[in-house]
């Protein structure tokens, strides 16, 4: 009987602790009051758990949790904080909407997390910029732009002004991976660097990763910038657009089916081309682009969704010389949730960017494209509050045409040519978990296999030693090789093959609440090349496959950073050292003609690079005075040594600078909110001058005075540095309802800097002396910009 009467209250207490230790899931999505659209990086913080969570791509979260009662605290950027209490006794499905800020006073900050999430999170070397914060910054022609504004962000420089195209810690401008609704982007410019490709009106959500990157992307080794859309208004029809002095834009969503389908169609377009023929000018430019969006949720678990981006340039230059580019995508997306814990995404892409040049006074019409078609696959496997898992499968086709040429006039007696047409099939597996070890230590570990074929149709050419490039010892010189013979493969036959394990890893270990210390490894590989040898991305770039001789990049990058919080948020600073060294990297001979090159092996040889340094942000998030100050100190270099030792390589072996290396690049850019009608903001940016060589003397040769060259990149252009100041004029900032309009007007280059972007050096044909020319984009640009909302 004593042993009975002990079993009972011991069955008793142990049922009660199982009980209580028995774990539950919270799982739903957080979206938008207004519009029901799904917020990314929505954080909820549990202080009983002391745990956080936020949001991924589409909005949904999960958490597991012991039964209980908790707090609920949910905050996002420009949004009202929510705080709930809720009872969780079973797996419970929450879906959560937050409110927009009623005041005009918006926050100017850089991650949507909560202050604990930034500071714990094993997460570095990554910058977001709210949509808000973009539209404050002071802008070319009054149109804001999504890539500029990143280059105020610490290791992001341009090429040169007036280029779109950005470097990531001495990075090239081919190693970034540009996504739009998961598409690729291959050229972000419109009119060779004054706009970007992306219509801000239009954009969700921006993220760029630096370094630590996770294993679900691959393909390039500089830095993911990850842009993501609008869904539409699922519940009311609105409309935005502006009115600005060179483009015009117009912006409408609203549901298709209320609360369940919504759409959003965004136009943009230039009509300077109109002025210039309204002035008989000769010569004009425009562009054009259209972003469309649908989704259908099917039910509680299935969202079907339809993205796509169709823009076009046109440049004609007196009838003579007309240039066409432009980006087309497309992407079809399914959401699935197997359960509370599994969330999945399906996507089927398609890309294409293609350039053409008509040229008079030649006879000739000349196409080049680069094309995919790309299937993944991605999970996020909630586990525990403290695992979770990421995995998938990605598979891309890709099309390469480096030029088809073609007489546009009849009687022409030029033939019709074809570069030979290249195809390529890469494919990769990845697997990444995202731990928390302790209260003071987590972990993102991760590691994707990527596997590239290079494959037919196509002669390819034999050389011999197979060696495309040879030296020549009597001039010192490198020069073509001339082939051997040629082999022919069939359509889709396996040409060549690379494949390579990407380890990833970032760890965070947190000091206090406020303090923390991270660093970050990842492994990179890069299998397609921009083929310039200029600092700048252009429309005359020609994409290539890797293949026997065009090696893949081959990425390590280290990280080590500081981080830390002060008066509850209100200030940050963020301190990382980076150290990255790459493999393969592509040279090219003196004299290397580059377009139109059918065997493009045979000025090319393989090198390396790296690139080290220091990056700096301090900022201040609230207030009325908002805005950051960010420095980097870096290098990139690179070097070509000889292929065997009677070989000096390029630059006798020596280590040279990067075409875009940039020793300094300071940022200071702020916001302050004046009044409900009126708010200021301002840039001032210095970056060191990018690297150049100029002539280090000159002879003559039958009466031609032809400039010699020292080591390459051994000069530098002058510093880059301009002050952009704006206005924002909002006429009824109280106004709940209909028409809200509001006046930008910005001034960029306030103090008309003529910042140099070449330098040209040749001979006068008067006086028959050596002249230099410096080539100058922009001065002192005024605009005004009328916006509009209903």
């Amino acid at each position: 009987m004593i042993h009975k009467k002990l079993y009972l209250p011991l069955f008793v207490t142990l049922t009660t602790m199982a009980y209580s230790q028995e774990k539950v899931t919270l799982s739903g999505t957080i979206a938008n009051e207004a519009s029901n659209e799904t917020l990314i990086g929505a954080s909820i913080s549990i202080p009983e758990a002391n745990t956080y969570i936020t949001t991924n791509s589409y909005g949904f979260y999960s958490i597991t949790l012991p039964k209980g009662d908790y707090t609920l605290i949910i905050s996002n950027t420009g949004f009202d904080n929510v705080e709930e209490k809720i009872s969780l006794t079973e797996n419970t499905k929450k879906n959560i909407v937050l409110a927009e800020k009623s005041k005009a006073i918006e926050e100017v900050v850089l991650k949507a997390t909560s202050t604990k999430a930034n500071i714990r999170k094993p997460e570095m070397s990554v910058n977001k910029l709210s949509i808000a914060t973009i539209k404050k910054m002071p802008a070319v022609m009054g149109e804001v732009d999504v890539l500029k504004s990143i280059l105020q962000l610490p290791g992001v420089a341009n090429a040169q002004e007036g280029s779109s195209g950005f470097n990531v810690r001495g990075g090239s401008v081919d190693g970034n991976l540009v996504l739009l609704d998961e598409a690729v982007v291959y050229n972000t410019s419109h009119l060779f660097g004054f706009f970007s490709v992306f219509n801000s009106d239009v954009i969700k959500d921006l993220k760029l990763y630096k370094g630590g990157i996770p294993a679900n992307y691959g393909g390039r080794i500089s830095s993911v910038l990850d842009i993501y859309q609008k869904e539409g208004n699922n519940k009311e029809y609105h409309a935005t657009g502006g009115i600005g002095a060179i483009s015009s834009r117009l912006l409408v969503e609203g549901p298709i089916v209320k609360e369940k389908s919504s759409f959003v169609v965004a136009g943009r377009a230039s009509y300077a081309h109109l002025i210039m023929k309204l002035a008989k000018e000769p010569n004009s430019a425009y562009f054009y682009d259209l972003n469309a969006k649908l989704n259908y949720r099917l039910n509680d678990k299935n969202s079907i969704f339809l993205s796509g981006y169709l823009g076009n340039d046109n440049m004609n230059f007196n009838d003579s010389f007309i240039n066409t580019y432009g980006n087309s995508l497309l992407n079809i997306r399914w959401n699935h949730i197997f359960s509370d814990k599994l969330f999945s995404n399906a996507s089927v892409i398609y890309s294409d960017y293609n350039y053409g040049l008509r040229l008079k006074f030649v006879g000739i019409d000349w196409k080049s494209e680069i094309k995919n078609y790309n299937f993944k696959y991605d999970f996020k496997h909630y586990l525990s509050n403290k695992l979770n898992l990421s995995y998938g499968l990605n598979s891309i086709y890709y099309q390469f045409n480096p030029g088809t040429i073609n007489p546009f006039d009849a009687s022409s007696s030029i033939n019709p040519d074809q570069i030979a047409k290249k195809y390529a099939f890469e494919n990769a597996l990845y697997i990444s978990a995202e731990q928390k070890i302790s209260e003071k230590l987590s972990l993102n570990y991760g590691l994707r296999y990527s596997n590239f074929q290079r494959l037919g149709n196509e002669r390819v050419n034999t050389y011999a030693n197979d060696q495309p490039v040879i030296f020549n010892p009597e001039l010192q010189i490198y020069e073509e090789a001339s082939p051997t013979g040629s082999i022919s493969y069939d359509k889709n036959k396996k040409i060549f093959g690379f494949g390579n394990l990407e380890p990833r890893l970032a760890v965070a270990y947190s000091l206090n609440d406020n303090q923390s210390v991270k660093a970050s490894y990842n492994r990179m590989s890069q299998y397609i090349h921009l083929i310039s040898n200029t600092a700048s991305v252009s429309p005359l770039d020609i994409w290539a496959p890797s293949d026997q001789y065009l090696k893949p990049e081959i990425l390590d990058q280290a990280a080590l950073g500081y981080f830390q919080n002060f008066k509850n948020g209100k200030y940050s600073l963020e301190v990382e050292a980076f150290y990255k060294k790459i493999k393969n990297k592509a040279d090219y001979i003196d004299g290397a003609e580059l377009i139109a090159n059918k065997a493009i092996e045979r000025v090319l040889l393989n090198g390396e690079a790296r690139a080290y340094g220091l990056e700096v942000m301090a900022r201040k998030n609230s207030g009325k005075l908002t805005g950051w100050l960010s420095y980097t100190l870096s290098r990139a270099e690179q070097r070509t040594p000889g292929r065997n030792a009677d070989e000096p390589g390029i630059n006798n072996r020596e280590w040279y600078r990067a075409n875009y290396d940039k020793m300094h690049n300071f940022s200071l850019t702020a916001a302050y909110q004046f009044s409900k009608k009126w708010s200021f903001g301002g840039i001032f940016t210095f970056q060191s001058g990018k690297a150049a060589t100029f002539p280090n003397g000159k002879y003559q040769y039958q009466d031609i005075t032809i400039a010699s060259y020292g080591s390459r990149n051994e000069n530098s252009l002058p510093a880059y540095h301009h002050l952009d100041l704006s206005a924002t004029y909002t006429p009824k900032p109280d106004k709940k309802k209909k028409w809200h309009s509001e006046w930008v007007f910005s001034i960029y280059n306030v103090y008309n800097r003529s910042n140099a972007a070449s330098f040209t050096f040749g001979q006068n044909p008067d006086s028959g002396q050596s002249e230099v020319r410096r080539m100058s984009i922009f001065g002192i640009i005024p605009s005004v910009t009328y916006n509009f909302k209903f």
